[in-house]
């Protein structure tokens, strides 16, 4: 019986292995639940055994169902017919299969009847999912909705809406970019009006909505006379005749996955919190979760294309063996297993700082006596998760497009025809670093920790560690790197410059992750002498890189970016 978490053993490495105790006793307010609700764990191992049993449906799915019909749901597509999505059928019946095996509503507290799993875990089915059908983003959805409104929404919207979701029983949605607010999310211009009897009713037009089709929608609208961020709020809406789909995207890949335009025509709203706090609070709060789904979509693509690449190397004969034995092919495929270890060491580094930061803010909501006792972890803890969750989807997704990539050329010619799933994941792939926010945005989101100070605590946290059992050649390449960032970090503080900032940003981020991950897989390598080799070689090239970008940095006195403009036109 095929099972895309058993049958992966660097992602079952990292369940045995991760520190989830704290973050269960968290999440589970020291299992008080036990004895009220059927499923509800007794003890930290009881709450292991049963995140393990959920994934282990998750990856049967995954691999009986979901796998086999990704290419039919690919060809098939969504359609638009008398104003509803139609979905291919095999997306339909694997999400009746979630819905029947209670897995809908895996984040949910239980009170809502739902299974109170913690992120790291549904991330985790994230990144087998999307390696059985990338275009499979309801369930991710679904969690997002659902968390924003148990943790900002009406003791009344909770007990109304999350049921709902959490039985599968409604589709839902995150409806935020327009026409002319795409990554600029300031300038949604949808409007929202309050009516004589208190309720709000939307009006105006979104674009690139996955998954509108949804029932259930968060919608981002603009309900105060002015400009900017602080003019916009959350609105609850019901999907009804007052909102029509105007059309579905044709787009580059996941293809199962509906894109929707919506025209809102005096459609009935619920504000969700505070007027003036859709932007600023709740959608910022939406996209962090909906960018950690996406970071785990890119290693669950970027896994299924190097399986795929990996036999077909082992398969194909040219020049008297199998291709996997040239040097040129091997080497390319030892890059993309390492790339995909540190993408999902990092991944799962990430969510457990996101979990931290979660489960204690929940222990001070449902017990205010003890803020005093967790005040100060919880603003570390929030520090940490606004600088790993941009470089987690920067890392992640760019890694995914590299792998799909090379896993096209490993098949040559026949990897561009769609006899092979590969070109299919390099479709899928595509998006990952544009929706939910482009990789240069994550670079604007994450280049102040790395200017701060945020990322060097993070990373003297990780040395203080006890590394004596680790060769020390390794230690001293990874300090080597740190050295080479502070310099480069240095010189741009140097220039007081805005631009110059943000025009070496990305090179300074890209530096202050490969440490991260190479702290990170050290840390793996205690437990598995084969990830000291993943460690050794990822740090070797992480130091020539480092040292290319520094070189570019120091060397740079505002010539290059001068000629830049030049080159496309852009006058001083």
């Amino acid at each position: 019986m095929d099972n895309f978490l058993t049958d992966n053993e660097d992602l079952l490495f990292h369940l045995d292995t991760m520190d989830l105790d704290r973050i269960i006793r968290l999440y589970e307010d020291d299992f008080s639940e036990a004895g009220v609700f059927p499923h509800a764990p007794k003890d930290v191992a009881d709450a292991k055994d049963n995140y393990r049993r959920t994934l282990e449906i998750v990856g049967q799915i995954a691999a009986e169902y979901m796998a086999p019909f990704a290419p039919e749901v690919d060809a098939t597509g969504v359609h638009l017919v008398d104003g509803e999505v139609v979905f291919a059928p095999a997306t339909a019946k694997a999400w009746d299969m979630m819905r029947k095996a209670e897995l809908t509503g895996m984040t949910f507290a239980r009170k809502y009847g739902g299974l109170n799993i913690p992120l790291t875990i549904m991330t985790m089915g994230g990144e087998i999912f999307s390696r059985g059908d990338a275009s499979f983003l309801n369930l991710g959805l679904q969690q997002d909705i659902g968390e924003t409104l148990e943790r900002f929404g009406s003791e009344e919207q909770k007990a109304r809406i999350i049921p709902l979701l959490s039985r599968g029983e409604e589709g839902s949605a995150m409806i935020l970019t327009e026409p002319d607010a795409g990554s600029d999310l300031q300038a949604v211009t949808l409007k929202a009006t309050q009516v004589a009897d208190g309720s709000w009713r939307l009006n105006g037009v979104k674009r690139f909505i996955t998954n509108g089709c949804g029932r259930i929608g968060l919608v981002l609208a603009r309900s105060e006379d002015r400009e900017g961020a602080r003019g916009l709020s959350m609105f609850l809406y019901h999907r009804d005749k007052h909102t029509r789909i105007r059309r579905v995207e044709e787009k580059l890949g996941i293809h199962g996955s509906p894109t929707c335009e919506m025209q809102f025509n005096d459609a009935p709203a619920e504000l969700v919190g505070e007027r003036g706090r859709g932007l600023t609070k709740y959608t910022m709060w939406l996209m962090n979760s909906a960018r950690l789904s996406v970071a785990s979509q890119g290693v669950g693509i970027a896994e299924a294309a190097y399986r795929e690449a990996l036999k077909y190397a082992q398969e194909r004969e040219q020049f008297g063996g199998p291709i996997i034995k040239l040097p040129a092919v091997y080497e390319m495929l030892a890059d993309m297993r390492i790339s995909i270890e540190a993408a999902r060491t990092l991944l799962y580094e990430t969510a457990r700082v996101v979990d931290m930061k979660e489960g204690m803010e929940r222990i001070v909501e449902h017990h205010p006596e003890r803020e005093a006792e967790y005040k100060s972890e919880i603003k570390k803890y929030v520090r940490l998760s606004a600088m790993f969750t941009p470089i987690a989807k920067m890392f992640n997704t760019e890694m995914a497009n590299k792998v799909t990539y090379d896993a096209i050329q490993i098949h040559g010619g026949t990897g561009f025809m769609k006899d092979f799933n590969v070109e299919r994941h390099y479709r899928d792939a595509r998006i990952t670093n544009i929706y939910e926010g482009t990789t240069q945005l994550q670079v604007v989101a994450a280049i102040g920790a790395v200017m701060s100070g945020t990322a060097t605590a993070a990373m003297d946290e990780y040395a203080g560690e006890d590394w004596s059992s680790m060769p020390a050649a390794l230690l001293k390449g990874i300090e080597r790197t740190r050295m080479l960032m502070e310099k480069a970090i240095l010189h741009v503080k140097e220039q007081a410059s805005d631009e110059v900032t943000g025009f070496h940003a990305r090179r300074l981020v890209e530096m202050a992750t490969d440490i991260i991950i190479a702290w990170l897989l050290l840390r793996d390598a205690r437990h598995a002498q084969r990830k000291l080799l993943v460690a050794e070689a990822f740090v070797e090239k992480m130091q020539a890189k480092a040292e290319a970008s520094t070189n570019f940095i120091m060397s740079e006195n505002s010539a290059f970016m001068k000629n830049c403009k030049q080159v496309i036109g852009l006058a001083e």
